[in-house]
């Protein structure tokens, strides 16, 4: 006797409706999860093995660049919420807007969030083996200042940015969200310490320039780099900027012009965007 096929699974399901259903634990709480997704600076602690990204641009970037998707969560109103291209078998959820928001604490939720398996991270000497033009940041705390930097490092041609310690993680869910997902293509990696971190840059022959409102400090647009020069811009934690020893340890010192009466300094996203594309950007005689 022939046997009746089964049926076939519903449309919605796939459609969530309880914040208990345990298929969502890796999206819960994702404000306080914050915590969970970097790594504790000067901790020595194992990286979460995951990252978030939040709508289908980042996610389709995250998806092009290689990473390993887990998961997704979409608005199940939303048309085309769904990234193309994810691999068979990635669980795909969805749920209303307004459980979206339950689930994830976050006030305002994308079309999609994606869960991806964090990647190795890359040793120094890696990104710096063809780079010309790097970023190196000091104690850069907010995510969201991280992000901006490294999404303009990568829009205007910079090959690396290296991290010195108790800078915050570029695979944490805001500073991907501000990078637009520069964060997951850029190149970058992890100094050890600073201003030692700096060995690997000059062992490859680059001239650091710390940014820096000092009244010491060439205008960066007064600096001319000579032709075939490996240049480092070297940039400190908000506020307080760079420490004393890092300060010490560059070739040169540089600003940001200020007009007469104004504050002395930019946020510090802000001076890295103006610095890069006077002294970084591609095409320049070094």
């Amino acid at each position: 006797m022939a046997q009746t096929p089964p049926d076939p699974a519903p449309a919605d399901a796939d459609l969530v409706r309880d914040a208990a259903d345990p298929r969502l634990a890796p999206f819960l709480g994702l404000r306080d999860g914050d915590r969970r997704f970097r790594r504790p600076p000067g901790r020595g602690h194992r990286p979460v093995d995951a990252f978030v990204t939040e709508g289908v641009p980042v996610a389709r970037r995250a998806l092009e660049a290689g990473h390993r998707p887990l998961a997704v969560l979409a608005d199940a109103r939303t048309p085309g919420a769904v990234p193309p291209g994810l691999p068979a078998g990635v669980p795909v959820l969805r749920a209303d807007p307004a459980l979206l928001r339950a689930i994830t604490g976050l006030g305002v939720v994308r079309e999609v969030l994606g869960l991806f398996a964090r990647p190795p991270e890359r040793p120094p000497d890696a990104v710096l083996a063809s780079a010309r033009r790097v970023v190196v940041l000091e104690r850069v705390v907010n995510p969201a200042n991280l992000g901006a930097i490294i999404r303009t490092a990568a829009a205007l041609g910079v090959d690396a940015t290296l991290l010195g310690p108790g800078t915050t993680d570029p695979l944490y869910r805001r500073a991907v969200r501000a990078s637009m997902g520069a964060t997951l293509t850029h190149p970058w990696a992890r100094l050890a310490a600073l201003p030692e971190g700096l060995a690997p840059l000059r062992a490859a022959g680059f001239r650091v320039l710390a940014l820096t409102p000092a009244a010491d400090a060439v205008p960066v647009d007064a600096v001319r780099p000579a032709p075939g020069e490996r240049l480092a811009l070297l940039l400190g934690t908000e506020g307080p900027g760079l420490s004393a020893a890092a300060l010490e340890a560059a070739d040169a010192r540089v600003a940001v012009p200020m007009a007469p009466g104004a504050a002395d300094s930019l946020n510090v996203a802000a001076a890295a965007a103006i610095a890069c594309h006077v002294l970084l950007r591609p095409g320049e005689p070094g």
